[in-house]
């Protein structure tokens, strides 16, 4: 499906399907915060998944230990503070006073241990820590200490690591389950209470304020210092369909629609009841992701050859739209605007010439390719398409399996081949600073079978990964991200497919939203 075809019937926007609204007997600052996410929550555990829609979910219940500041450093959140002892091998934390759970439990040394455990066997930064760790133990219910094998001087970092993948602490007694499997209890340490009752995959989900959550008191900065809840009450409300979430916000039916489509942001901007802004300056990178465990993509020259034919502004224009001003292109796996960005045209020519001779040359034998593509992700669903057509002209049999967003994210943890349910390419879109270092990218990770979906397997992008890590020196520090950025891009790990900006949109009388890539709910008011 066009992105464009999401539009037709052009009265929707005008006189479309509205939300019903709901009767409030209490003053308009005491309404709930209505909100339209940029997809369906059709997966709550934010550990499991890093679905970027789960991960703003988990913001809400959760809370962290560490978390970052507006310039990304690491700040305590639910720890009082930290010692490092035995020249750096051993790190004590202590945790604020007065944490509890929304089941009222309060939150224990032993809760902290497993959450961040079980945090480690699914992140690329946490498998490092991991590695580091002789032992992790409590020493009373607020006190606990990770036992070094060796420094590690990026475990703040690690603990305090944004926006996907995030190290959230919830109870043990959940945190100790198989974190390769999905837990759906959302007993968390955060702002706002998930209500299970009123949970609907595909139309709903309600926060409420958890009245027991103690804030920091430091001024917010990102995902750091004091979240106050505001609202008593967040409603979200899912809509996959562009025009009547513009319409539900043009008439006040929702208070803030998270990712509008580029083709109604004109329409929105003529409302005077509704801004437009970008909080996440640093933006996001787009992705191609192909299966590397199974035919034909198993094969690193047709992996190449694909990587030749990408044509980055063909997918931002059919994602983002004609404004230049919102999207760049960005030829390597570490965004534009972050340290270790290197331009590859070499590498990135955009040829479909040269990709129908590099297939020629892998031998290609019309192995069946299949691309899971979501239907209701106007960010996301376009970039699949584009990539459909990229390859039938350069004579790629290949099927475009359209669907949700939530069964992408189901069926790309499969590794079967595609006869037996499996993929060849999925898309998705991340922010530019998780992708910003060897430690928190899972993009340039060469782990195989014990990484991120597509399991792309490298001795040397780990050995490099360590290599910075143990750098003495930023210069060595940059040498090594360079090479291994370089090799993963070599090798496609993963395709970038061009970095661009969001203007989110919300209802004028929102007010005291942070800068940060995630919509962070606290401290949001109703004026």
């Amino acid at each position: 499906m066009d992105r464009r075809t999401l539009l037709r019937g052009g009265a929707a926007l005008a006189a479309g399907p509205a939300l019903a609204s709901p009767a409030l007997s209490q003053g308009a600052r005491a309404a709930p915060l209505r909100f339209v996410p940029q997809a369906n929550l059709s997966s709550l555990d934010p550990i499991w998944t890093t679905a970027t829609v789960t991960t703003n979910h988990g913001y809400y219940v959760f809370d962290t230990l560490y978390a970052v500041d507006a310039a990304n450093r690491p700040r305590p959140q639910m720890a009082e503070g930290h010692e490092v002892l035995d020249d750096g091998l051993r790190w004590r934390f202590r945790l604020r006073d007065g944490l509890r759970f929304h089941d009222g439990e309060p939150v224990r040394a032993a809760d902290c241990i497993a959450s961040v455990q079980r945090w480690c066997v699914r992140d690329p930064f946490g498998q490092l820590l991991a590695r580091a760790v002789a032992e992790w133990r409590a020493i009373d219910d607020r006190t606990f200490e990770a036992r070094l094998r060796r420094p590690f001087p990026l475990i703040l970092d690690a603990l305090a690591k944004p926006d996907a993948s995030v190290c959230f602490i919830m109870p043990e007694r959940l945190a100790s389950q198989d974190a390769n499997r999905a837990i759906t209890e959302m007993t968390g340490s955060g702002p706002y209470r998930f209500v299970a009752s009123e949970y609907n995959s595909g139309s709903r989900v309600v926060y409420e304020r958890f009245d027991g959550y103690v804030p920091r008191q430091e001024p917010p900065q990102r995902a750091s210092g004091a979240k106050i809840a505001r609202m008593a009450r967040v409603e979200w409300n899912v809509i996959s369909d562009p025009s009547t979430a513009a319409a539900a916000l043009t008439n006040g039916e929702v208070d803030w629609w998270e990712r509008p489509l580029s083709d109604l942001r004109p329409v929105l901007a003529r409302n005077r009841e509704i801004r437009q802004e970008i909080l996440d300056v640093e933006g996001r990178l787009a992705l191609m992701r192909l299966n590397c465990l199974q035919p034909p993509f198993d094969d690193v020259r047709m992996r190449r050859a694909v990587r030749l034919s990408v044509i980055q502004e063909n997918y931002m224009r059919a994602a983002q739209g004609d404004d230049t001003a919102l999207w760049t292109d960005s030829r390597s796996l570490f965004p534009k605007r972050t340290a270790y960005y290197r331009d590859n045209p070499d590498l990135m020519p955009g040829s479909l010439e040269a990709a129908r001779a590099a297939l020629r040359e892998a031998g290609y034998g019309n192995g069946k390719v299949v691309v899971i593509n979501p239907t209701d992700y106007p960010d996301i669903g376009p970039l699949g398409q584009v990539t459909a057509d990229a390859l039938r002209r350069i004579s790629v049999n290949v099927e475009l399996a359209e669907s949700d967003w939530g069964t992408v994210i189901q069926r790309r943890t499969s590794r079967e081949p595609v006869e037996r349910g499996g993929w060849s390419i999925f898309h998705t879109t991340g922010s530019s600073n998780t992708y910003s270092s060897p430690a928190m990218s899972p993009l340039i990770r060469g782990q195989g079978e014990a990484g991120w979906f597509g399991w792309w397997k490298s001795d040397r992008a780990e050995a490099l990964t360590t290599e910075w890590i143990d750098a003495p020196d930023d210069a060595a520090r940059a040498r090594a991200a360079e090479a291994l950025g370089r090799l993963a891009l070599d090798e496609v790990a993963t395709i970038p497919l061009g970095q661009f900006t969001v203007r989110t949109a919300f209802r004028r009388n929102l007010t005291d939203f942070l800068e940060g890539s995630t919509p962070y709910p606290w401290n949001i008011r109703r004026t």
